[in-house]
């Protein structure tokens, strides 16, 4: 039997149990957490996974506050589980929904489980919208040269195909290859027809200085 477990949310369990250990005598640790805490998340969350009777899937919420990803719960979350997605308010106010920060997401087990040209694909897009946010204050005051950076030009021109992948309308469906072929051929295709930076024109050769002797050929 295969099970999807739905879990909202581990913040909330982490407090209970806090709130229980600080109740018996417990000293506080890291913010306020009793070591107890950290003692009971690894024997929740390593619960699901695949056995030869079947599997479980989990997903656990857990919230963080004023979109600290350092908070401690969701720090040892991180380090336990198999892959994490992060839910950007930045994102949600630029209406991209669903607003999933795609370079602060990350999964372990990706490359066990996608052919080497999904893997690729991923890894370019992850490449392009890097490049885009490492350049983003330079882009939006309009200090950012052309030609500079080819990677940034790049992912200039194609900012538009990225963002109109990342959107999905409430009540639009896709299926896991519809999704997978648009990456590899929309936009990735687009990625290697986009022009690179202009090649700068070749200086004009100095005129000779006046008087001066046209110097003599060189033999081979």
């Amino acid at each position: 039997m295969d099970v999807l477990l739905l879990m909202d949310s581990m913040t909330r369990f982490a407090m209970a149990q806090r709130e229980v250990g600080l109740s018996v005598g417990e000293p506080p640790a890291t913010k306020g957490y009793t070591p107890s805490v950290f003692a009971l998340m690894p024997r929740l969350l390593e619960r699901a996974g695949a056995t030869e009777k079947g599997s479980i899937t989990g997903f656990y919420t857990v919230l963080v506050e004023g979109d600290d990803m350092a908070d401690p719960v969701s720090d040892a979350a991180r380090g336990l589980l198999d892959g994490h997605i992060v839910l950007s308010r930045r994102m949600a106010s630029q209406n991209i929904y669903p607003s999933i920060d795609v370079l602060a997401s990350k999964s372990r087990v990706m490359i066990e489980i996608v052919q080497p040209e999904h893997q690729q694909a991923a890894g370019e897009f992850t490449s392009l919208a890097a490049a885009y946010e490492e350049s983003a204050d330079l882009i939006q005051v309009g200090a950012y040269v052309r030609g500079s950076d080819a990677r940034v030009d790049r992912a200039v021109e194609l900012r538009p195909k990225i963002l109109g992948y990342l959107r999905q309308g409430v009540r639009e469906g896709i299926t896991y290859e519809a999704a997978v072929t648009a990456l590899q051929d929309d936009v990735l295709s687009a990625a290697a027809a986009a022009p690179g930076p202009p090649r700068p024109a070749a200086a004009p050769p100095r005129p000779a200085a006046p008087g001066a002797r046209p110097a003599a050929p060189r033999r081979a």
